[in-house]
């Protein structure tokens, strides 16, 4: 049940073959995100259970579901990239229902990321779909 811009990520880590490069791919994706506002960067936006600071701003606009996020650390902005390829664009009632963990284990990044950034990452999808629960 992956969004189309997820598929092209997945389409994405298969074509490279070098874990190397697939950090940069995630950094990079990260990089290439507009910065979350300053005035969006409060204690009600912060995830708890990341080593690094992690901001998620949802929206709900239509019965969509979207977020905006931001994080200190290169590698966790990424990871917010491939969250949004993830949950951006979806009816927020289907959001809830997304394997997250299947589909990033498609991607291996369990299996490459250190035990916090995975801790951090599942806080993030517990964030994402507690707030579409709460709002569908």
């Amino acid at each position: 049940m992956a969004t189309e811009a997820f598929e092209e990520i997945v389409e994405d880590f298969e074509f490279l073959e070098d874990w190397e490069d697939r950090y940069r791919y995630v950094i990079d994706r990260g990089k290439a995100m507009d910065p979350l506002d300053d005035a969006l960067k409060v204690p009600a936006t912060k995830v708890d259970g990341c080593a690094s600071q992690v901001w998620l701003h949802p929206r709900i606009e239509n019965d969509t579901f979207s977020f905006e996020g931001e994080s200190d650390a290169m590698i966790v902005r990424g990871l917010i990239a491939v969250l949004k390829a993830l949950y951006n664009g979806l009816p927020v009632q289907e959001v809830p229902k997304v394997d997250a963990q299947g589909e990033l284990a498609r991607l291996g990044l369990n299996d490459h990321l250190s035990s916090q950034r995975s801790n951090g990452l599942r806080a993030m999808v517990e964030r994402i779909r507690s707030v579409a629960a709460e709002a569908a």
